[in-house]
This record gives C-alpha cells, structure tokens and sequence, in this order.
C-alpha cells in the first residue's frame, strides 16, 4: 500500500509543478516577440504570458514614436549646394564691369537727355564744351544771352571715363509781346546751329574703382606642426610673395593711361574714385543738374540779369513794370521830359543776322536828376540775344534830365529800339571811312574792285 501511495503522491506533485515548470519556459521568448515582425507570433503571445506579459507589448509600440524625430535633421542637406565656393570667371568679370559701368546705362542717360528742351546754365557759345565731374566748365570759354542757350541733344555716347552727347544750340525769338501778354503763345525756337555741323559736350565721369582686400593670415596646418618637430624635418619652403593690389589713386591713372586719347577725361586732376557704382552715378546726375535745366527753373532766373529777372516778374503778375521807389516819376506828369541827347544806334549779332530775326523792341529806363541810366527792365523783349546788346547801348546813352518844379528830377522813360537786317552793302560791321579822307569813285559790278 505503501507503494502506490508514494507513487501517487509523486505524480501529484508533478502534477501540481508542470504548470510552473511551464510558466518557466516560456519566458525566455518574451523579448523575441518584441519586434513583432511575424503576425502569428504577436497574436498567441497574449494566451501565453502571464499577466505581466502585456505590458511589454504594450512598450514596444512606442519605438514608432521616436523614430518620426529623425528627418528633422534631412532638411539640412539641400542647404549645401545653396553656398558656391567661389564666383565663375564669368560672373567674376561682368560683376567688375559693372562696378566699372558707375551703375548707369546708356540707355537710362538717352532717357534724360534726348529729345528733351534743355537750357545751358552757364549760358556759353562755343561749340565744345567739356565739364569736369562736378558740372564745372573746363576753361573760358565766351558767354551770352539765356535766349541763345536753348539746347536739344540729339545722341548720347557713355563711355568709361566721361559721357558725350552732341546736339543742337536754338534761339528763342519773342514776337513783340508785351509783359502784360502771355509770353508762351508768341515764343518760337528757331535752331542756330547749322544743319552740317553739331554741338559737342562732355562730362567726365567719377571713377568706380575695386576695393582693396583685407589680407588674412592663414593658421598652419596640424600635420606642418608635427613635421616641424621632428628630427629629419626639412626646412619650410616660402611661399611665393602675392602680387601687391593697387591703389585708388593708382587704379585711377593705369585706367586713364590705358583709355585712347578722345576718350580719356577733359580734366583728369579733378576725377575722383569711389568703391559705390551708387555714389558714382549720383555724381554723374548731379552734374547733369548743374549744366542743364529743363525749362526756366528758379536757379536759371536767380542767375539771369536783373532787366531779365524784373521781366519775369511782371510776366507772372500779368502786369508791366512800375518802380518801387515813389519819388520816380512818370513822363507825362513831369514839366519837361527826359530826352536824349546821344547818338544810339545798337547793333546786331551773327545769330541774328543768320536767322533773320529783326523787329522792335522795348526798355523801360529809369533817368535819374543827372542824367545817368540808373535802372534797365525789359518791356517787350525780341531775344536772340539782341536784348543784351540794346541795354548795353542803353547804359552808355546820354540823356537830359527831367525837370519839375524847375529841379531835376528822376524819371521812367520807354524806349523803343529798332534792330535790322544788315546786307553786305550796308554791313555795320565794316569799318567807318576817316572824315578826312575823300571819297574815292568806284566802278559797278565787276569793274569794282578793293584797294590795300
């Protein structure tokens, strides 16, 4: 009885081991069915374990989570490309021409300048002008009348060291308005410049040059280090010494050696450098400012001569002009008028003559107690330049005072001035004949002739 009594216990005590002998064996493949790469696997797992068991499965989902974070850093590989070691040869030279250009077109300078009413400021006759960089005349050359300034440029040439432009002088014609008239409807351009011949002008240009680098000193290299310290080590060979750059100054005169001669600078001791194509170009319009106006601006008034500027002014008030002073009397309020007691003939001009401009014209002049011109305005102008010469005349004239209350007295007076054409018979220009010397017979046509 014994026997089968112990027997029976042991079995059931294997019995009641076998399920933690199982329990035993199958945690070791707990971890392997983490990844839970085989469906099948992932799915018997839960009938398995203990309860312990799913909360790992639970965990293991998690590593999804973290992986997203990765491509965060990805976006930073496209920026590589974006930051070229160096410029090509060919965007390296056009950026140095186009710092050479100052920053201005051609294009942009026939926009300003052609076609357009211009004046000459400086009001000068000849037919080459040059201005330095600042709009300055370059030498002496002769001036006149704001009548004969009018200018219209006709091409433009821009060229490294200054900008050329060529064109037409034209001459302004009044057509016997008075103050009191609107002086635009009777105003003509006429040209003066004849047709086969030009107007040269040139203005130099502000010199953009490159700016000078920085020199950098580069550190030695970790492996030169150790091979200087060796035993064996040979001796460091120097480095070629880098080509020196090149001042403004000097940038500026190799520039201008290297330009042909009609191209170089009318006034290269005045042209300046700049490292900004900007400030170069403001240099340049500024200038342009200073030689042209585009129409009759207040700095074209402020520098024309007073009989102009009074002009003016009554034009703008539609009125003719009366003295400020009250002690100036009128002619027909005086007891014996202002008369004169010269000779007064003015005489004409080349552009006059050339053109055919010829007429009447009117001053207003103020004759003082003793008979001196003391103030010249225009009343009706005729231009062309014939204005300047009849004040002229006007000022060297000699006039009896007038007189009121038996004392002289300060009186405005009008004056009508005649101009003409003058052929070659009865050229004015001519000089006159010595009262002594008498008058020689001449033969008509070609039997005349023109003694020494």
């Amino acid at each position: 009885m014994l026997i089968p009594s112990l027997r029976s216990r042991l079995l059931l005590s294997a019995i009641a081991l076998l399920p933690l002998a199982l329990a035993v064996i199958a945690q070791p493949p707990a971890p392997a069915a983490a990844p839970a790469a085989d469906p099948d696997a992932s799915a018997a797992a839960p009938s398995a374990l203990p309860p312990s068991a799913p909360a790992q499965s639970e965990a293991a989902p998690a590593q999804p989570d973290a992986a997203p974070a990765q491509p965060e850093a990805t976006p930073a590989a496209p920026s590589a490309p974006a930051q070229p070691a160096t410029l090509p040869a060919k965007d390296a030279k056009k950026k140095a021409e186009d710092l050479q250009a100052g920053g201005i077109t051609e294009d942009e300078l026939k926009q300003m300048l052609v076609g357009k009413d211009l004046f000459l400021r400086g009001c000068y006759l000849d037919n080459i002008l040059s201005f330095d960089e600042h709009g300055h005349i370059v030498g002496h050359p002769p001036q006149g009348s704001y009548t004969l300034s009018a200018f219209q440029i006709d091409r433009v040439r821009l060229t490294k060291h200054k900008v050329e432009m060529e064109g037409a002088r034209f001459g302004l014609r009044f057509l016997g308005q008075m103050a009191n008239e609107d002086p635009t409807k009777a105003l003509e351009r006429v040209r003066i410049t004849p047709k086969k011949k030009i107007v040269k002008i040139t203005i130099d240009r502000e010199m953009v040059v490159l700016p000078k680098k920085k020199k950098e000193e580069k550190p030695a290299k970790e492996g030169e280090k150790a091979k200087g310290k060796g035993k064996n080590a040979k001796p460091a060979v120097a480095a070629p010494p880098e080509p020196e750059e090149m001042s403004a100054d000097e940038q500026l005169k190799a520039s201008i050696a290297a330009t042909p001669e009609n191209e170089r600078p009318a006034d290269p001791k005045s042209v300046t450098t700049t490292v900004l194509p900007s400030q170069a170009t403001q240099t340049l319009k500024d200038a342009i400012d200073q030689i042209f106006a585009q129409g009759l601006d207040d700095r074209m008034m402020a520098a024309m001569p007073d009989y102009w500027r009074l002009y003016y002014q009554a034009v703008a008030h539609r009125a003719d002009y009366r003295p400020a002073d009250p002690a100036i009397h009128r002619q027909n309020n005086v007891d014996r008028k202002a008369r004169l007691i010269s000779n007064f003939e003015p005489d004409s001009n080349e552009f006059a003559q050339a053109a055919g401009v010829a007429g009447m014209a009117q001053y207003h002049a103020v004759i003082g107690p003793d008979g001196q011109v003391s103030q010249i305005v225009i009343s009706r102008p005729i231009g062309f330049g014939l204005d300047e010469i009849a004040v002229d005349a006007i000022r060297r004239a000699k006039f009896e005072p007038a007189i009121d209350g038996g004392q002289p007295v300060a009186v405005l007076i009008n004056l009508d001035v005649p101009f003409r054409i003058f052929s070659k018979r009865t050229n004015v220009h001519a000089p006159p004949d010595a009262a002594d010397k008498p008058a020689e017979p001449q033969l008509p046509g070609l039997y005349s002739l023109t003694k020494p």
